[in-house]
C-alpha cells in the first residue's frame, strides 16, 4: 500500500513538473514574441504633460488588449488623457471578478543625464566584465536561448509599461496552452499615476458598476532585493508641498548689496536644516505622532530578511539615516524630503546676485497613522516658530515694510497611504499563487508590511472598497524615476509567470 501510494506520489510529481516546464515554455515564447510589442510602446513619449502623447499610448493598448479578447474602451477625462479599461470573462462559472491597476505614464526626463540618445529609443544593453552596459543587437533578445541578464533601458521600461506587457505575454502563454483564467479579469490603465492621478476619483465615480469586483491587484514596484516573489500590504502615501522663502523685491548686485540684503537661498538653508536633524530624524514636534510598530509589525518586518550591508552598498552611502533599525523600519515612518531646490540661476548661467526669493519642492511620504494634511500645519507651526511670517504668493510692500523673514508654504497634492492585513482574503490568494509559480526553499513569498512608494490606493480602495495587495514583478536596481531607467530580461519573463499563476490561481474564502 505504502509502495502504491509511493508511486502515485512520484507520478504526480513528475506530471507537475511536466505541467510546469510547458508552462514556463509558453510564458518564454509568448515573451519573446512580445518583445517587439514592448519595445514599440516605449517608443512612444508617455510624459502627462503632453496629452496628445497619452492618446496615442492609450489607442496602442486599447488595440493590445482587444487583441487578446478583451473588451476595451478609453474613459475620457477633462485633461485630453484617456485612461484605458479592459475586461475579459472568466470561463469558470461564478468565478470572483480581480481588477488589475497598472499605470503607462512615466516620470519626467532630462535626456542628457541618460547614456543613450533619446529615453524613448530603448536600447538592449548587457553588462561587460569591467561593469559598463554596452548595446546589444535587439536580436538578441529574439534568440532561442534568452539571456536573462540583458537588459531594456528607456524611460517607463519598468517603471510601469512592462507589468502591462507581462500580463499580456501571460495571457498569451494561456492562449498557447488552452487555457482559461480561473477570475473573471478588469484591468484599469492609468494615464496620470506619476502627477498623483487627479482624474481617477472622478472616473471611478463616473464608472458606476464597471469596477466592481472582489479583490484589487496593483502591478507596480520592484521586487524584494533577493529578486524572490514579493507581496507588499501597503503602501506610503504622498502630499507635496512649495516652500518659497523670499528676499529683496528683485534680485540684487551682490557686491552693492551683499551683507545687507539677507539672501533667502542662505535663511532657505537655515530653515531646511532646523527641520531635520544630522541624524535624519525629523525635529518638527509631533511629525512621527501615532506610529507604534508592535512585537508582530517588528517580526514581519525582519522577516524580509533584507541584506543592510548590500543595501548599504548598492546605495552608496556609509550609514542610513536614524529613524529607525533597518530600511523595513523606516519606510513605516512619514518622512520629509526635499526633491528640488532654486534660486536664481546655476551652472555657467548663475550671477553675481542676492536672489528674490528661494524655492524648495518638498515631498512628504505619510502612513495611514499621519495624514499628510496634518504634517503640512505641523511645518506651517515650525515655519512660524522660526520667526516667519507666512504669506500667500508674493508679499506686499506693507508685508515687507513690518517683517523680517517672510516666507510661502504651498500645499500640493495629497495622497493618503493604505496598508492591509496580511491574512486578508486577497493576501491569501496571492500567497497561494507566488507559492505556485516560483516555490523558494521556505515555500513563501517575501511579504512587505508596507514599501515606500506611493500608488493611487487611496483612490481606489476608498471609492470601491476593496481589499488589496501589490504584486512587483520589475528589478530592484532598475532606476525608476532617474535616468537610465531599466528592466531586466529575465525579470519580464518571471512577472509574466508570476502574473500567469495569478490569473489561473481561483480566488475565494
Amino acid at each position: 500500500m505504502i509502495m502504491r501510494e509511493t508511486c502515485i506520489g512520484l507520478a504526480l510529481l513528475l506530471l507537475l513538473a511536466k505541467s510546469a516546464g510547458a508552462a514556463e515554455d509558453a510564458v518564454t515564447a509568448a515573451a519573446r514574441k512580445n518583445f517587439g510589442e514592448y519595445l514599440e510602446l516605449l517608443a512612444i513619449e508617455n510624459i502627462p504633460d503632453r496629452p496628445e502623447d497619452m492618446r496615442r499610448n492609450a489607442a496602442v493598448l486599447e488595440r493590445a488588449f482587444q487583441k487578446r479578447g478583451f473588451s476595451s474602451r478609453m474613459l475620457q477625462n477633462p485633461a485630453g488623457r484617456p485612461l484605458v479599461f479592459a475586461q475579459l470573462d472568466a470561463a469558470v462559472p461564478g468565478a470572483r471578478t480581480i481588477l488589475f491597476y497598472i499605470h503607462f505614464d512615466g516620470q519626467p526626463v532630462i535626456p542628457e543625464e541618460w547614456a543613450q540618445k533619446s529615453p524613448f529609443q530603448p536600447l538592449v544593453k548587457k553588462r561587460d566584465l569591467d561593469g559598463r552596459w554596452r548595446e546589444v543587437s535587439r536580436e538578441q533578445l529574439l534568440t532561442k536561448e534568452l539571456d536573462p541578464e540583458l537588459r531594456v533601458f528607456a524611460r517607463s521600461a519598468s517603471d510601469d509599461k512592462a507589468p502591462i506587457l507581462m500580463f499580456l505575454t501571460a495571457m498569451d502563454a494561456l492562449a498557447a496552452e488552452r487555457k482559461a483564467p480561473s477570475v473573471r479579469i478588469k484591468v484599469i490603465l492609468d494615464s496620470e499615476e506619476e502627477i498623483s492621478s487627479p482624474s481617477l476619483p472622478g472616473v471611478i465615480a463616473g464608472g458606476g458598476r464597471l469596477f466592481e469586483a472582489d479583490a484589487l491587484v496593483i502591478l507596480d514596484g520592484p521586487l524584494h532585493a533577493s529578486g524572490r516573489p514579493t507581496l507588499v500590504f501597503g503602501n506610503r502615501g504622498l502630499t507635496q508641498a512649495t516652500l518659497t522663502v523670499h528676499g529683496p523685491k528683485s534680485p540684487l548686485h551682490s557686491g552693492h548689496f551683499g551683507n545687507y540684503a539677507p539672501n533667502p537661498a542662505m535663511r532657505r538653508a537655515s530653515l531646511l536644516a532646523s527641520m531635520k536633524g544630522d541624524d535624519g530624524r525629523i525635529l518638527i514636534p509631533g511629525y512621527y505622532d501615532g506610529v507604534k510598530l508592535t512585537a508582530e509589525d517588528h517580526t514581519v518586518l525582519a522577516n524580509t530578511s533584507d541584506d543592510e550591508v548590500a543595501l548599504l552598498k548598492r546605495v552608496g552611502i556609509a550609514r542610513p539615516e536614524k529613524v529607525a533599525g533597518s530600511y523595513q523600519e523606516a519606510l513605516q515612518y512619514p518622512s520629509l524630503n526635499v526633491r528640488g531646490m532654486a534660486s536664481g540661476a546655476v551652472g555657467p548661467k548663475a550671477a553675481n546676485i542676492v536672489p528674490a526669493e528661494a524655492v524648495a519642492e518638498l515631498d512628504l511620504r505619510t502612513t495611514p497613522e499621519t495624514d499628510g494634511r496634518r504634517l503640512i500645519e505641523l511645518i506651517r507651526r515650525h515655519l512660524e516658530g522660526q520667526g516667519y511670517h507666512l504669506v500667500e504668493g508674493a508679499p506686499t510692500d506693507a508685508d515687507r515694510a513690518r517683517y523680517d523673514k517672510l516666507a510661502t508654504l504651498k500645499q500640493g497634492p495629497v495622497q493618503a497611504a493604505a496598508r492591509m492585513p496580511m491574512d486578508s482574503s486577497v493576501g491569501r490568494w496571492a500567497v497561494a499563487a507566488l507559492k505556485a509559480v516560483a516555490p523558494d526553499a521556505a515555500g513563501e513569498p517575501v511579504r512587505i508590511r508596507m514599501m515606500g512608494g506611493t500608488v493611487p490606493t487611496d483612490v481606489l480602495v476608498d471609492a470601491l472598497r476593496l481589499p488589496f495587495v501589490l504584486v512587483p514583478t520589475v528589478n530592484p536596481d532598475n532606476n525608476q524615476h532617474s535616468h537610465d531607467e531599466n528592466l531586466r530580461i529575465g525579470n519580464f519573463v518571471s512577472g509574466a509567470r508570476t502574473i500567469r499563476s495569478l490569473l489561473t490561481t481561483p480566488f475565494g474564502e
